[in-house]
């Protein structure tokens, strides 16, 4: 195994990661956006405020990017052991 498999196996592995959480960590983003302008707005300066909107949407985004999240790691680790015998 050369370092050049090495990097490419590494690469792919972090653009899967990046590609897999990228939806949840957008909709926390985004909905931790939306609470901390309401809370300026409103000068509501709790604190607990964005956890249960946060939590609910990740568990949203989950059930509805889920199989696709499952799909896109389960088809990288499947690439990676039908060429184990390259690696080797």
């Amino acid at each position: 195994m050369t370092e050049g498999v090495i990097m490419d196996i590494t690469r792919d592995a972090i653009y899967t990661i990046v590609i897999t959480a990228a939806p949840v960590l957008l909709v926390s983003l985004i909905v931790g956006l939306i609470i901390s302008i309401f809370q300026t707005v409103t000068s509501i300066q709790e604190q607990t405020l964005t956890f249960v909107p946060k939590i609910l949407a990740v568990f949203v985004t989950m059930l509805l990017l889920g199989a696709w999240m499952l799909g896109n790691m389960t088809d990288y680790m499947i690439k990676l052991w039908s060429d184990f015998s390259i690696y080797i």
